[in-house]
């Protein structure tokens, strides 16, 4: 999870003919809501201080030391495309969705990530608590399972590191069946133990692989025309809009029925991450003058964006705070009340189009018990590289198209 980009051509665009299914091909598991996970603001920055260590974020939001206490309150080819139903963990602030790993499959949980690139999860030769705390992979069961000897390893800004081998085997996304390069962990810090999903599918580009050379998930099944489009579907369900039901990725298809109008192709100006160019900032349809580069990062729950931008969008809001360094608090906070009440809109401006974040979901969590104070789903603390999470995926359909000339299709949710 390591931010590295080279820059691209477009030139290729124009011709590439997507075609947008109406009813897209594809298999489907019921989807099941996780309601009694809280939602941990904390938690939530701190996930992305060890996704992204070079954006030094805990020191930007001021928290007080571990235990110090807080006074706030109490395919097999031919398929075309594959559906991958999702679980909505702790109202919209992560979601996973179940692969099929081996032969005969073996159900993994895993985070899918366009902020990197590995697929990996615990072998059942890891011991330790954060392994024994979810589902493991037994290689010995696998009749498809390869070795590969490589080490792997993966190490975060707080502190919290996985590492193992490299293997390979049949891993199936909703029917699509691909051989893919796996990590196998078989050391897990104690941090990963209160993960509610096994493992991560990275959906970023093969340049921030952690071992060079190893090919993604979506260059495989692209190679092996394994799906009928180069691309993945993202449709993240609201808990506020639709109950958290619904959600998935779908692979080498996109599902017209999720959105309205049509899509709004964005060009990716780096690879790496998902990167594209963010023209302005708006509430309300004025503008606030506000640009930057930025990435659409399907595993960060929150927006984060500059100081500026932020504090140009929430002067905005009655009853916002900037408490960032405060260490009881540690970000911008809004009025909870906005989830029912607000009707305002933030925007952020790409390839000429506005898309849309109801003011309603930046009431994100409750600061104590009260209920009255939220913190807010739009955080400062990035300047240069904007980071638009779930707070914007969860109201924008995304297609991630990995084509000669990448780009990023967006449109408002059908709900």
């Amino acid at each position: 999870m390591n931010i590295t980009a080279t820059l691209i051509s477009l030139a290729a665009a124009a011709s590439l003919l997507i075609v947008e299914a109406q009813s897209p091909a594809g298999t489907a598991i019921p989807l099941s809501l996780k309601p009694n996970h809280k939602r941990n603001f904390r938690a939530a920055i701190a996930k992305l201080a060890h996704r992204y260590p070079q954006l030094n974020l805990e020191s930007h939001h001021a928290f007080l030391p571990p235990g110090t206490p807080i006074n706030h309150g109490a395919r097999d080819k031919g398929t075309g495309s594959g559906k991958v139903p999702l679980v909505d963990v702790s109202t919209d602030s992560e979601y996973y969705g179940t692969v099929q790993v081996g032969t005969p499959g073996q159900a993994i949980r895993l985070d899918f990530d366009t902020g990197s690139s590995d697929i990996w999860f615990p072998t059942s030769d890891c011991k330790t608590k954060a392994c024994k705390a979810h589902r493991q992979f037994n290689a010995k069961k696998s009749t498809t399972y390869k070795k590969d000897g490589r080490h792997w390893e993966i190490g975060y800004g707080d502190g919290s590191s996985a590492s193992g081998i490299l293997a390979s085997d049949i891993v199936n996304v909703g029917g699509i069946k691909v051989r893919q390069t796996i990590g196998l962990a078989t050391n897990e810090s104690a941090q990963f133990a209160s993960s509610p999903e096994d493992g991560l599918f990275g959906l970023g580009f093969n340049t921030i692989e952690s071992v060079k050379g190893v090919k993604t998930f979506l260059d495989n099944a692209i190679s092996s025309k394994a799906i009928a489009q180069p691309l993945v579907s993202v449709f993240l369900p609201s808990v506020r809009r639709n109950g958290g039901k619904g959600g998935n990725y779908l692979f080498g298809a996109i599902d017209k029925t999720r959105f309205t109008g049509s899509l709004k192709y964005v060009p990716v100006t780096r690879k790496g991450y998902w990167q594209i160019h963010i023209s302005n900032a708006k509430y309300n349809k004025k503008a606030l003058k506000q640009a930057s580069e930025g990435i659409i990062d399907t595993g960060t729950t929150l927006i984060i964006v500059g100081d500026a931008a932020a504090k140009a969008i929430h002067k905005n809001i009655k009853g916002a705070v900037d408490a960032s360094n405060d260490p009881n608090i540690g970000g911008w906070t809004v009025p909870c009340s906005l989830a029912k009440t607000s009707k305002d809109n933030v925007a952020f401006t790409m390839g000429g189009k506005d898309f849309q974040v109801p003011v309603a979901d930046l009431a994100w969590s409750p600061l104590d018990s009260t209920g009255k104070d939220c913190y807010s789903g739009i955080q400062g603390g990035q300047d240069g590289l904007w980071i638009l999470g779930d707070v914007f995926i969860k109201n924008n359909y995304c297609v991630f198209e990995q084509s000669a000339s990448p780009r990023i299709g967006i449109a408002p949710l059908k709900y």
